[in-house]
């Protein structure tokens, strides 16, 4: 087996495939989150502030599965957490489509941007959200990430914002950084990708899109540190083009380095083509080039 399979910066060849997959063998009685668990510890994979990646380690388990690398036992149950969010689906479901809202930022009252990635409740409007009104859908966030929701003066949801990992390659901005291939290896989490960003339809506020991005500029960073032990010195995204001008980014100094080939990270034989995106970034940090080259 010559395959290599690379998960959020982890690289396994053969040879490791060849020992995980005897491994997942010698315990058939193990639970898929007991394997999960058990690798992660067994490779000590932690976050910065400590606490296993037992869901790291899931994904990575579930990919190879898929790709017939190794055969995981059935799934025994459905997780609480995931009927708790079944149940949020269907209230929400229910709920009439919010009134329109009209005016000023100042009409609205005092604007509070929230981190929600812990709250069940928060999190699964989040998801509906994006999926009814985004153009991109939303399938949930899958390793580490951070996701906002926006409300007003009189608690009514405005807006959502999603960042998780960074694009595993991307030319334009890897030359924008200057570092080399190890180096990105190594560092590639010291970066967020705001992979969603929606003000809902009914809500028309202008320079409310640039307001957000800047509070969120500043939130990132310590916001990211205090969930997983790390930080982030550079934000990233990626806006189809001619679909949208990338307007709100460019009006919160977001800079635009490149655009994509219209390729994916699935195109092993450059045969898939997918829209082309103009990419922005925005440092976080005086020294981000540094503490991405170290």
């Amino acid at each position: 087996m010559d395959d290599i399979v690379i998960v959020q910066g982890r690289r396994l060849d053969g040879p490791e495939l060849e020992q995980l997959g005897l491994w997942v063998r010698e315990h058939p009685g193990w639970s898929r989150r007991r394997l999960s668990v058990e690798l992660a510890s067994r490779w000590d994979w932690r976050n910065g502030a400590g606490q296993l990646k037992d869901m790291a380690a899931r994904t990575l388990l579930l990919k190879l599965h898929q790709r017939g690398v190794l055969e995981l036992p059935a799934r025994r149950q459905v997780p609480t957490n995931r009927m708790r969010c079944v149940a949020a689906e269907l209230a929400l479901a229910q709920e009439t489509p919010p009134p329109a809202v009209e005016g000023t930022l100042e009409e609205l009252g005092p604007l509070q941007l929230k981190e929600v990635s812990g709250q069940v409740g928060e999190r699964t409007w989040v998801k509906q959200a994006l999926r009814r009104h985004h153009y991109l859908g939303f399938k949930g966030a899958v390793g580490e990430n951070l996701q906002y929701v926006i409300g007003d003066g009189q608690g009514r949801r405005l807006a959502c914002l999603v960042f998780g990992a960074a694009a595993w390659k991307c030319q334009d901005r890897d030359q924008f950084i200057g570092w080399s291939a190890p180096q990105r290896q190594s560092n590639l989490s010291l970066i967020a990708n705001n992979t969603r960003f929606l003000i809902l339809p009914s809500v028309r506020v202008p320079h409310l899109g640039s307001w957000i991005l800047g509070q969120v500029q500043r939130q990132l960073a310590p916001d990211w540190e205090s969930k997983y032990g790390h930080r982030v010195v550079l934000a990233e995204t990626f806006v189809e083009a001619p679909r949208y001008r990338g307007t709100v980014y460019r009006a919160a100094n977001w800079q635009r380095i490149g655009r994509t080939r219209g390729r994916t990270r699935q195109d092993r034989h450059t045969c898939i083509q997918v829209p082309a995106k103009d990419i922005y970034v925005y440092p976080l940090s005086r020294g981000f080039r540094e503490a991405l080259q170290g």
